[in-house]
């Protein structure tokens, strides 16, 4: 689904809830792990990155950014229909849905959309899944105005929180990572209002939020 699509179709008089894919709903890195050694790559977790981070084993050498531009989307083309679901996320969606309306804004691309909602279906999450391109706040700024009530928007990449606060101050931002690898690798995202990195807390702060 298109963002304008998506946005025609908000509920005015329901909270809206914006999640990322991956590393909040679904464990990308994890999965991208255990896919690079069938293209003779590795991934070595060393910084909140992927470049510079995955080696090429038969040399023992840093990818070279095409090189690791490429390796993305295989995985993109060849896993996007079967990532796994973090934990609990399904759990808290099932709860959360009595209280904002959901809906998923991905940097997937764009010939992978249908796989990643059919991969999240699979999950049992139907939800509506918005493919953007690039920085998010200009999309979640345009949803966020179709509706009257409290926007919450969670990210794992502070460049994102960054943007939405740029071009939606009101929605309130959640930074969420939910691999506890990468968690302490990274400080909370300076333009994120809480840093929260588990479903069940979550989703108490979410319901919450809507009690004031």
């Amino acid at each position: 689904m298109d963002a304008a699509t998506f946005s025609a179709q908000i509920n005015p008089s329901r909270p809206l809830l914006l999640l990322d894919a991956d590393e909040v709903l679904l464990r990308f890195v994890e999965h991208l792990e255990a896919y690079l050694p069938s293209r003779g790559h590795e991934l070595r977790l060393t910084s909140f990155q992927l470049g510079g981070n995955i080696f090429d084993l038969s040399t023992e050498k840093r990818a070279e950014g095409a090189v690791v531009k490429a390796l993305i989307a295989g995985f993109f083309d060849d896993c996007t229909h079967d990532v796994p679901l973090v934990d609990g996320a399904r759990e808290a969606l099932d709860s959360l849905k009595a209280h904002y309306d959901i809906a998923v804004l991905s940097n997937v691309p764009d010939r992978c959309r249908d796989a990643r909602a059919t991969n999240l279906r699979g999950h049992g999450l139907d939800v509506p899944v918005i493919a953007n391109r690039g920085e998010k706040g200009p999309v979640a700024a345009m949803l966020a105005s179709a509706t009257r009530k409290t926007v919450v928007f969670v990210d794992d990449l502070p460049p994102q929180h960054a943007s939405v606060a740029e071009h939606a101050p009101d929605v309130h931002r959640v930074h969420f990572i939910a691999d506890p690898r990468l968690g302490p690798m990274l400080e909370k995202a300076e333009h994120a209002h809480v840093r929260i990195d588990d479903w069940p807390t979550l989703e108490r702060h979410l319901i919450t939020l809507l009690e004031g």
